[in-house]
């Protein structure tokens, strides 16, 4: 008999809805303070999850769900660098 594990589940900032981790990517902030893509999930910081697709972005910017989620204030240019990597990946 093989058990299969749980899979771990999170709460996309955007859409507020519960998905695996691995269908989602990760925003970081270090301990420096620096907001970025993780996409490996593995780095060390304090993550926020969002669906792939470039609607949640833009919902998480808006009900400025991405700044609860880190406990900081989020520059317009972090954001608008998020968008590139999110163009990027919906291109894909």
């Amino acid at each position: 008999m093989s058990t299969k594990g749980k899979i771990p589940m999170r709460q996309c900032t955007g859409c507020r809805e519960m998905k695996n981790k691995k269908e989602m990517l990760r925003v970081l902030k270090t301990a420096e303070g620096e907001i970025l893509l993780d996409a490996t999930g593995r780095k060390n910081g304090r993550g926020a999850y969002i669906c792939r697709s470039s609607e949640c972005l833009e919902k998480a910017v808006k009900n400025r769900g991405l700044e609860r989620s880190l406990k900081t204030q989020i520059p317009e240019a972090v954001y608008e660098e998020l968008k590139k990597e999110f163009a990027q990946i919906d291109k894909q």
